[in-house]
């Protein structure tokens, strides 16, 4: 035994000191899991490559006909920035440092973030035209990243997650207004595209902004007051007790239910502890958005705010918190990207009308933020779904924007008379009244018309903040609204609800935004 003792001594001396060196110390040179094979680079811009390797070792990214190198800091981490590199491809990126990491077919192009809750996870084989999608879908210059890593109570270097070329075998688990707006960006520039896709279904903005960015934002205080008390209040061996006694009574009625040829209710879901939760402010963007930066985008795509629409005060915070996540996400990039939202469709099923109605309104005024934009999709609902399946749409209409407002691409008239590209549907500009009449104005409303004929989905009201359905009429591209019991209005509001009438619409066919002239609060 004596000698057996002695024999493994060094190597636990050897285990013991490599445990005390730091991080990265004799470690290969790694890479986040987004440079990889299959892998999309931004055209045009300095892109950004990192990882981590040991303390001062020489590393070394080329592709091309490009070399950059650097040495790793303290800490084992180390980064370099690529020069402007040119559409196309395949190309092989290769990192060397005592090891060497190679990374084929990487292509350049456009490279978009996608994120939101379920209408942007949405996979493709569920939307209304998949089996024509993807017989169409041998695209190998169009590739999506899709992030599987979760929440994190603290911002995490590294995701899980690897690119995929799209084909027919691989798509139907795509992002279905990801893999739509990518689609109409490769067909029309004719370059590759890169979708990073991540989104977590049911949930909120505030779990999707860093925590700094609005732990101190007064109008949030309530949100952030809610988890601190959901935090001091938890008790695991509590929580454990009632989810056993939860799952004992949903098993006694899923019998119950099997018995009967009935379907079984949905089965109760395991606690969580709050302070890792997936709903929780910082945590979405800690583990699935954090690890993305700095990788180089053209911008992002954002389809959210079901979760924040269930109450009339959380449907007002969100005029805060769109333009707050923005500004943080832009930040953290360390530039003004793009960014374009989803305004909430027509969902008859809404929880909270007032909430609805709020966050699209919050949408429609986070227009006045540089570089954003909107796709509005009044007609794509569905009243008893709250994932309509027109996904191809919604993603038309996000590259209606990026078309117009990204890449100025022509819409096919030339010379002096050329219109503007119609980047979204007919915005409220402004309005004015004259005796019993508001005349409305309208942006992006080139051939304002009214489908169907008759303008609809217009109410008016006086000083009583009573409210009357309205007639209206378009008159030299402007809407003329009034009503025969409100001799004095003094407010309009247009589609306001949670699936209202409507009927405004431009030359592109695309739907005016619902919006109000009052502030007046949600309970009156």
């Amino acid at each position: 035994m004596k000698s057996h003792s002695l024999h493994f001594r060094p190597f636990i001396v050897a285990a013991l000191g490599a445990a005390l060196l730091p991080l990265g110390a004799c470690a290969d040179v790694s890479l986040p899991a987004l440079f990889s094979e299959h892998m999309v680079l931004q055209r045009d811009q300095p892109a950004p490559v990192w990882g981590w390797a040991e303390p001062g070792e020489e590393v070394s990214v080329s592709i091309g006909k490009q070399e950059q190198k650097t040495k790793a800091g303290a800490d084992g981490k180390w980064s370099v920035k690529l020069d402007k590199l040119s559409a196309g491809g395949p190309e092989t990126m290769t990192v060397k440092g005592k090891n060497t990491i190679t990374i084929d077919d990487v292509l350049v192009g456009e490279v978009w973030l996608c994120s939101g809750q379920s209408n942007m996870e949405f996979t493709l084989n569920r939307a209304s035209n998949f089996e024509e999608a993807k017989a169409a879908a041998a695209l190998p210059k169009i590739r999506m990243f899709t992030v599987l890593s979760g929440a994190a109570a603290e911002p995490q270097e590294k995701c899980q997650g690897k690119w995929i070329v799209a084909s027919p075998e691989t798509v139907p688990t795509f992002s279905a207004v990801a893999f739509f707006f990518g689609r109409e960006l490769n067909a029309k520039l004719g370059v590759p595209v890169g979708l990073v896709h991540s989104s977590v279904g049911g949930t909120p903005i505030e779990a999707w902004t860093s925590w700094d960015a609005q732990k101190d934002v007064l109008e949030l205080k309530f949100i952030f007051d809610e988890w601190d008390k959901r935090i001091a209040t938890w008790n695991p061996d509590k929580a454990k007790a009632q989810f056993e006694k939860q799952k004992a009574d949903w098993q006694a009625s899923a019998d119950k239910a099997n018995a009967d040829k009935k379907p079984a209710p949905p089965s109760p879901k395991a606690p969580v502890d709050p302070k890792i939760d997936s709903h929780r402010p910082a945590n979405l963007f800690n583990g699935k958005i954090a690890p993305l930066v700095p990788y180089a985008i053209r911008g992002a795509t954002w389809y959210q705010g079901e979760s924040n629409a269930d109450s009339a005060e959380r449907g007002a915070a969100f005029r805060v918190q769109l333009p707050l996540m923005i500004a943080d996400w832009r930040k953290h990039w360390g530039g003004e990207f793009p960014f374009a939202w989803v305004q909430l469709p027509d969902y008859a099923n809404a929880r909270n009308s007032e909430g609805w109605s709020l966050v699209r309104e919050a949408m429609l005024k986070s227009r006045k933020v540089p570089k954003t934009g909107m796709a509005i999709t009044l007609g794509l609902g569905e009243d008893k779904d709250i994932h309509p399946k027109k996904k191809q749409e919604v993603g038309k209409r996000l590259a209606t924007w990026a078309f117009a407002d990204v890449y100025a691409v022509a819409s096919g008239k030339k010379g002096a008379k050329a219109e503007p590209a119609i980047a979204t549907g007919p915005l409220y500009a402004s309005h004015k009244i004259n005796g019993s009449e508001v005349t409305i104005t309208f942006t992006q409303a080139a051939g304002l018309a009214a489908k169907g004929g008759e303008v609809k989905g217009f109410t008016i009201a006086g000083e009583d903040k009573k409210w009357k359905p309205a007639t209206a009429k378009i008159v030299k591209g402007a809407v003329v609204v009034s009503s025969s019991e409100v001799a004095k209005p003094v407010a309009v509001r247009y589609a306001w609800g949670k699936s209202p009438e409507w009927s405004l619409v431009n030359a592109a066919g695309l739907p005016a935004s619902p919006f109000r002239t009052d502030d007046w609060p949600a309970a009156e």
